[in-house]
């Protein structure tokens, strides 16, 4: 296994003094090691992946070094324009070393949202002219990976990439830790929410484990899964599904349920949200600051002001609540409110350990779905 510390030292030696990006569980270890040791000024987790390669391209004409940008390969998406226009060598030519993470690695089981992404992968790479070592477990001289990267990046000031196979980085743990003392946790919040529901109610949830509770909700309360559309990818477009359903579907009620660090990642969706001024769209973000599906990596969540964004934006009415009681009264002025409507709710972070996963597919999802949408 690579040790985060030997490669941070590494990339020190080569002068690499700005790191941005967005978490990934199979960097988590690597990035919660940069968190704890490089100083906040040059590590920067960005909205999404291409405010990272940004970041990184004013960095390098700022300083002359080249930065580091991490990824999840499902942010590959996010990083293509300002890769093939702004760093690329027919355009500005800025050297950035992107390390991203290979889910849905062909030949390894993993979630169905990164199958297809991780077969393109590399494919991408090479369409995008960004040359790439892959890293795993089983590399043994990461020295010389590293400086070949550094070579490539300085004899073309071009951006290079490192392909990171799960379980190559070795344990570490977060030390930095941010605590937080509410009352609810995400998933008892949603219980709370889900339990308010009118029968023809509609539910888009986010990816991660906002939507692994809701299915395990409606499996304990024995409801089925036919009004949740449970998106499994797709981070920070929950809210733009929900409008596109609200918008057909305008007699009946739709609710989002948002995580923070998706509600950040295309924040340019709450004005078109609201120039829509659909009465019956209802949104929920669950505020834990952090990106908790992969690692727990500190979100901006609890620095900004949410609500008073979503009115900058032209919502129609906005809530906040921290404990249980909060929560109820404003389920239930959201419920009676005109939309567009914001409710965000202050959670801890973290969930169960056993908490499971959806055994139904997307496209069973997808139908069941599309049925009672139907009704």
């Amino acid at each position: 296994m690579v040790s985060c510390n030997e490669f941070h030292k590494i990339l020190e030696g080569k002068g690499v003094n700005f790191y941005s990006g967005v978490p990934d569980s199979l960097l988590k270890n690597f990035c919660a090691y940069i968190t704890d040791n490089v100083e906040e000024q040059k590590h920067i987790i960005a909205a999404n992946e291409g405010n990272a390669i940004g970041l990184a391209t004013g960095s390098y004409l700022s300083t002359k070094q080249i930065p580091l940008v991490y990824m999840q390969n499902s942010g590959q998406g996010n990083a293509t324009n300002p890769l093939v226009s702004l760093a690329d060598p027919d355009v500005y030519s800025i050297p950035i070393l992107l390390v991203i993470g290979w889910r849905g690695e062909p030949g390894k089981k993993d979630e169905p949202q990164h199958v297809k992404q991780g077969k393109i992968t590399t494919k991408l790479l090479e369409t995008l002219d960004v040359p790439y070592s892959i890293l795993s477990e089983e590399t043994t001289n990461l020295q010389e990976e590293i400086d070949k990267a550094f070579s490539y990046m300085k004899e073309n000031s071009a951006p290079y990439a490192l392909v990171i196979k799960k379980g190559t980085f070795e344990d570490y743990s977060l030390q930095n830790k941010v605590s937080t003392a509410f009352q609810l946790s995400r998933e008892d919040a949603i219980k709370i929410i889900t339990n308010s529901l009118d029968e023809k109610d509609i539910v888009v949830s986010t990816t991660g484990k906002t939507s692994r509770e809701l299915f395990e909700y409606r499996e304990e309360l024995n409801q089925g899964h036919s009004k949740d559309f449970l998106t499994v990818g797709s981070m920070g477009h929950s809210s733009s599904i929900a409008l596109g359903i609200a918008l057909q579907k305008p007699k009946r009620s739709v609710y989002c349920f948002d995580g923070d660090g998706a509600f950040i990642m295309h924040m340019g969706a709450l004005g078109i949200t609201s120039s829509k001024e659909p009465k019956n769209f209802k949104h929920i973000v669950f505020n834990n600051g952090s990106h908790d599906s992969v690692g727990g990596q500190p979100t901006v969540g609890h620095q900004i002001d949410m609500t008073k964004i979503a009115e900058a934006s032209g919502y129609k009415a906005t809530f906040k609540a921290e404990t249980k009681e909060e929560l109820e009264e404003m389920v239930t002025l959201l419920k009676d409110v005109e939309g567009p409507a914001l409710l965000e709710i202050q959670v801890n972070k973290g969930a169960r350990k056993e908490l499971g996963r959806p055994t139904t597919t997307p496209i069973e999802n997808k139908e069941a779905f599309m049925n009672f949408l139907a009704e």
